[in-house]
């Protein structure tokens, strides 16, 4: 159901609705942690303008959203999310193919991610999509996991 998804590069004119959607998508892991997990707190006047964020749009409303910073040797994605209202439908799985797309773009071979080890669902999801945990960093009294794939 996700086919029909519209991608734009987000600019400074943005940051104001990536922050909206971004603690819309991340309000549901604050009971889990006991705390707003990272991306609630980030500062997206200086992510638009430093990182790579391609907004998802579905018949013209913001769907969700990809976060990329490129980095020497690889892409690390910063943030996926999904409006709630959308989430199970496919658009998380399009968000990190799109991400998938922009490394191999940029002549990369290696992509990475990380997300709390409290979330259980970002963990099978991204597993599910063939990341390998690369690693785990204690992290604010909880667990960060590491993720790398290899793109061929």
């Amino acid at each position: 159901m996700s086919a029909d998804l519209d991608f734009h590069r987000a600019g400074p004119d943005d940051a104001a609705m990536v922050r909206e959607l971004t603690r819309k998508a991340y309000m549901k892991w604050c009971a889990v942690i006991g705390r707003e997990p990272l991306p609630m707190t980030a500062d997206y006047g200086h992510a638009v303008r430093h990182h790579v964020i391609d907004l998802a749009f579905r018949d013209g409303r913001l769907v969700g959203l990809v976060e990329m910073i490129p980095r020497a040797d690889d892409l690390l994605i910063e943030n996926v999310c999904v409006d709630p209202d959308e989430q199970g439908g496919g658009i998380g799985h399009r968000l990190v193919a799109h991400a998938e797309m922009e490394t191999r773009r940029r002549g990369h071979r290696v992509i990475r991610l990380y997300t709390n080890k409290l979330f259980a669902a970002n963990l099978s999801f991204y597993e599910a999509q063939g990341y390998a945990i690369e690693r785990e960093e204690a992290f604010k009294g909880g667990i960060l996991v590491h993720f790398r794939k290899s793109l061929a």
